[in-house]
């Protein structure tokens, strides 16, 4: 039992991850009185949600007093000191982390080292994403699916917040009008989906437009019907796959076309060179 805490509880990754978001530990305690942490740095990001109690938290010249269903975080080489209350010490959970995608996320649900305590979430549903992390470690004979799924429990922890603070989640305005935006939809669609059958009913259907009304404002807007814009995406994606060492049927299938005949005389149509001539040019 560690003796600044009446219960402790704390589960390591086994593996030394560098991945864009990886679990280091996590754990669970109960403090004393007063105990305390810091003033003092990190090299990691650091989660505490309180379960019960109550505490106070200081980093970057903020102090915040925090109780039950509150989340704070330090931030890597950040000089932070949390101590317990002398009455009710608080309980919490943890988890630490790091990974280049960390500082992203968590600046994406509202948080930062200025902003760095998440209030009135349920700890109840909270807890059960800590809890998940913790197992996730079991030291089996294969550490690399733990430290995938507890970056998977951390992410759906870290969304978790991000509903609870959904107030401090700024979105960058935009001036885009309701056709750009619609257009903008039909082009995405078709930039994904450009290696299945497409056709404009189901592309309408999809997006719940009409069918006259999608035409109309995708070619007021790029100056090509949609299946022309179609065929501008496969064809450009074509001649990338022709530079590669894939043959023709190859290209073709990975473009949306099942008959590399009909594939070569499109693209001939489109590029003015066969595809097989068109990859000698780009040889010389």
């Amino acid at each position: 039992m560690n003796q600044d805490h009446s219960y402790f509880s704390v589960h390591i990754n086994p593996l030394h991850s560098t991945n864009e978001l990886s679990v280091l530990f996590s754990g669970e305690g109960k403090p004393i009185p007063l105990h305390k942490m810091g003033p003092a740095v990190h090299d990691y990001y650091l989660i505490h949600t309180v379960h019960a109690g109550e505490g106070t938290f200081e980093m970057h010249n903020r102090s915040y007093r925090c109780s039950a269903g509150d989340t704070f975080v330090i931030y890597p080489g950040e000089l932070f000191s949390y101590i317990a209350d002398s009455q009710h010490p608080w309980h919490y959970t943890w988890v630490a982390f790091s990974g280049r995608a960390a500082g992203t996320l968590l600046s994406q649900i509202g948080v930062s080292p200025n902003q760095a305590v998440i209030s009135g979430s349920n700890p109840r549903s909270i807890r059960h994403y800590y809890r998940h992390i913790r197992s996730s470690f079991q030291q089996s004979d294969t550490p690399v699916l733990e430290d995938m799924e507890s970056a998977a429990w951390l992410r759906l922890l870290i969304r978790e917040l991000g509903r609870m603070n959904s107030h401090q989640i700024t979105f960058t305005p935009t001036t885009e009008t309701d056709i750009e935006r619609q257009v903008g939809q039909a082009i995405r669609y078709l930039e994904l989906q450009y290696t299945q059958p497409v056709s404009i009913e189901e592309l309408a259907h999809n997006l719940g437009y009409h069918r006259t009304y999608l035409c109309k404002m995708f070619k007021q807007s790029t100056g090509l019907a949609p299946m022309q814009y179609l065929l501008k995406v496969r064809m450009e994606r074509a001649k990338q796959l022709l530079e590669t060492s894939m043959t023709i049927d190859q290209v073709a299938a990975s473009v949306g076309f099942n008959d590399a005949l009909y594939f070569s005389k499109q693209f001939r149509k489109w590029s003015g060179s066969a595809p097989s001539v068109y990859r000698k040019e780009q040889k010389v």
